[in-house]
């Protein structure tokens, strides 16, 4: 029976329970993350959002041991680390992955070395390194470049090469820190659908820390906001792009889906009441302004329209300025709230 199997954990890649963690002594104490409760499905792409200085980076020092908590625990593949002796954390070390935002390559040995030296390191042969390592960088495109130094890569080269390393151990857990963070967005697209990639070819769990949305939006099933070392905010990503319940949520979903007219606009408009109006699939493509001007004899005014692809569904959002007697805008109102994912009034 596995460690995982014992704490009923066998669902679970990653978990966090009343995790606090902090720098320095106690009268000058850093609270870098203050009783996080988290938990990661086996398999799943995980996002973590927040800005920085938001507590991201400490949680994720925390999935491989770099830091420990102060408070509470943190299980990985149902071990709790801090438990460990430093062999055994070795050993637990090697089933978790990480890629860098700045690559982390030896820059005097080649792409095959550079991928090959995490089981050099495990006293595995240099031979049987080094076709592990070529079966690894195949896969993420660069089986051309075996030869080359990473001086004469390109920055999603390099970041292909960080990911082969990472993976060539078959690791249960990924980490990605700020990945993509430092590649323009054509690279990111191409480093988002090879992530995606490793987690549906070996059915790794990858937990994703980034400040961009927009990476959260295309890679990841599920995402945590956190905010002063809280997790403040948690869901499917539809859900919280959908449903934002918090400011700094509302604030995230906003990069990708503008959710707030100019202060000009809002000027311009004067008090007339202005509805936020958000739609799902075949609701993107419903005439419902038609609708409000034919059946209910309203004017409406569209703002601001927007629609985007969220886990393979079309999310759009609107803002619409609408005038007319007050019985026939709460009977138009009514009728949307029945008909659409949401809508809220704005401005009165």
């Amino acid at each position: 029976m596995t460690a995982a199997d014992r704490d009923g954990s066998t669902d679970v890649a990653v978990r966090f329970d009343g995790v606090t963690r902090r720098f320095g002594r106690d009268g000058e104490a850093v609270v870098a993350l203050d009783g996080v409760d988290l938990s990661i499905p086996r398999g799943q792409i995980f996002g973590v959002i927040g800005h920085s200085g938001a507590g991201k980076s400490t949680l994720i020092r925390l999935v491989n041991a770099l830091e420990l908590p102060t408070e509470g625990s943190v299980h990985v593949d149902g071990v709790d680390l801090a438990h460990l002796t430093t062999a055994q954390l070795r050993t637990a070390r090697k089933r978790t992955g990480m890629i860098f935002q700045q690559f982390q390559l030896l820059e005097t040995v080649t792409v095959l070395d550079n991928v090959a030296m995490p089981l050099r390191l495990d006293g595995i042969s240099r031979a049987a390194a080094q076709a592990r390592a070529t079966e690894a960088l195949e896969f993420v495109g660069l089986g051309a470049r075996l030869s080359a130094y990473p001086g004469q890569l390109s920055g999603g080269q390099k970041q292909r090469v960080g990911i082969a390393r990472a993976i060539i151990r078959q690791p249960a857990v990924l980490l990605c820190d700020e990945a993509t963070s430092a590649l323009d967005p054509s690279t990111t697209l191409q480093i988002i659908d090879l992530l995606r990639r490793v987690n549906e070819q070996y059915g790794t769990t990858i937990l994703v820390v980034t400040h961009e949305m927009d990476v959260i939006k295309d890679l990841c099933q599920a995402v945590a906001v956190m905010e002063g070392g809280r997790v403040v905010e948690q869901g499917s990503v539809m859900d919280v792009f959908v449903h934002p319940r918090t400011p700094i949520a509302r604030a995230f979903v906003g990069t990708v889906i503008p959710q707030e007219l100019p202060e000009r606009v809002l000027r311009a408009v004067g008090g007339h009441p202005l509805w936020r109006l958000r739609f799902l699939d075949e609701e993107v493509t419903t005439p419902i302004v038609g609708a409000l001007i034919r059946d209910f004899g309203l004017e409406v005014n569209i703002l601001h329209a927007d629609m985007t692809d969220i886990q393979n569904r079309t999310v759009g959002h609107m803002i619409i300025q609408v005038e007319g007697p007050a019985t026939q805008r709460d009977a138009a109102y009514a009728h949307l709230a029945e008909r659409i994912v949401s809508i809220e009034e704005v401005r009165a």
